[in-house]
Order: structure tokens, then sequence, then C-alpha cells
């Protein structure tokens, strides 16, 4: 062996010592997942058949089973502005996309109870399908405009009996942590409903938990809850404008300014 190949070697074995331990770490932590998101949505769904009340599994979810299963990520979740809700009021919370561990991020940063606006195929996965269709979440087929524009009828409904929703304007996660031009149709049922639309900015999620693949890294997620905006005095015809100054309001609480 030269010289060369013995120091590449050398080289070589601590990076994949390094690989190795984030594979078992990774490993670990898929594990976790799997089983602490199990165990709660099992409690949840068995709390929901002896009480049929939706509120208590949804605290469940706020108190307990996100902010476990973040720590699990090694994710310290920091908040701001959501102390400055009103806590009885319900509101639409429309936040950026850039990883499925959004969810549980708002679910602990935001207001119980909380409902999301998800898509279809989520119906499909056994327990977290079962436990979205209990906890009355609003699935919405995204293929298909009519389908999608009569699921959203829901969310109205859900908003005027006084409970909030969140939802994803982008449609979809961002891979490249641009955040994209937001839809309108959630932002209409929002001017229907007459509440107030909250931007909240999601920071750090994709870093925790980056679009593709199962390989979670330790860091911070911020979570920036913007100042509601009033849709009691607007058109449905001001859908749109309504989309691009929540869009603005993302983006800038994303900057930090």
């Amino acid at each position: 062996m030269t010289t060369s190949t013995a120091s590449a070697d050398q080289t070589n074995h601590p990076k994949l010592a390094t690989r190795a331990a984030w594979a078992a770490l990774n490993a670990v932590q898929l594990a976790f997942t799997l089983l602490w998101s199990a165990g709660g949505i099992s409690v949840a769904l068995a709390v929901f058949a002896l009480t049929r009340r939706q509120a208590a599994p949804l605290a469940m979810a706020h108190r307990l089973w996100a902010p476990g299963l973040l720590r699990g990520a090694g994710a310290r979740i920091e908040v701001e502005g959501a102390d400055e809700l009103d806590a009885a009021s319900a509101y639409l919370f429309a936040a950026n996309h850039q990883s499925i561990i959004d969810v549980p991020a708002l679910f602990a940063a935001l207001p119980a109870p909380l409902r999301f606006v998800v898509k279809r195929e989520l119906r499909a996965v056994p327990f977290l399908g079962w436990y979205i269709a209990a906890m009355g979440m609003v699935f919405v087929d995204r293929a298909g405009r009519r389908d999608a524009v009569k699921s959203m009828r829901r969310v109205p409904q859900i908003l005027r009996s006084g409970q909030s929703v969140a939802c994803f304007p982008e449609g979809t996660r961002s891979r490249d942590g641009a955040i994209r031009p937001f839809k309108g149709g959630s932002f209409a049922m929002a001017i229907e409903a007459g509440v107030p639309v909250v931007p909240v900015a999601l920071i750090g999620t994709g870093g925790v938990l980056p679009p593709h693949g199962f390989h979670v890294r330790p860091g911070v997620i911020r979570v920036r809850v913007g100042r509601p905006i009033p849709t009691a005095e607007l058109a449905l015809s001001q859908r749109g404008e309504l989309a691009r100054r929540v869009r603005d309001e993302v983006e800038r609480l994303y900057a930090g300014a």
C-alpha cells in the first residue's frame, strides 16, 4: 500500500464513521417518530371514541404530541407573536411550507384547537388518516378543482363555529426554501366567514427535516406569527389581493423584518 493510499484510507475512516453515526441516529429518530405518533394517535382516537369530542385530542396534540415529536427530532422551537392573539377568536393561519415537520411545529406554536387543510392522499395512511378524519380536518383533492372547491366549503363552517384553521397556501412544500405564490382558495373561505387571516413564517423546518427523504438534523425552528389581517370588509373578488398581501407579510416575517 502506498503512502497516499494509506493517507486516503485514514481520511475516509472518520467520514465513514460519521455517516454511520448519522444513519444510526436517523434510524432511532424514525423509530421514535413512528412509535410516538402511533401511540399518540391511538390515545387520541380512544379519547375521541369515549367522549365523541374533538377538543381534548386536539389539545393533546398541542401540549404533548407535537412538543414531544420536536424534542425527539432534536429541534428547539422558538415562537414569536402567538401570545398577542386572542385565544377566544377564530383565525385562518396561513404559513409557508418547507417540510412535513411544519405541521407539528404549528400544532405546538398556535392555540388549540387547531385544524388543518391537508391533501386527500393522507386519508389512506393508516392511523394518521383515521386521526385526521376523526379530528375534522379538511381533505383537499389537489388534482380535481371541482372536488377541491367542494371540500373547501367546510373551512368557513369551521371558522364560523369559532375554531381556527391552518393552511399552506403555496399548495406544496418548497424544495429550495423560496416562498411560492399563495393560492386564493383558503383566503376566499376566510372572507366568506369574515375571520381574520394570520400570516405565519416557519423558519428552519427544512433544515431539521428536508423535503426529500428522512434525514433529521437537530436545529432551531422559529415560528413567527404576524398580526391578524381583517377580512370583514373584503369582497370575494379581493381574495387574490389578500393572498398577495399575506404572502408579502409571511416573506417579511421570514426575513426577520
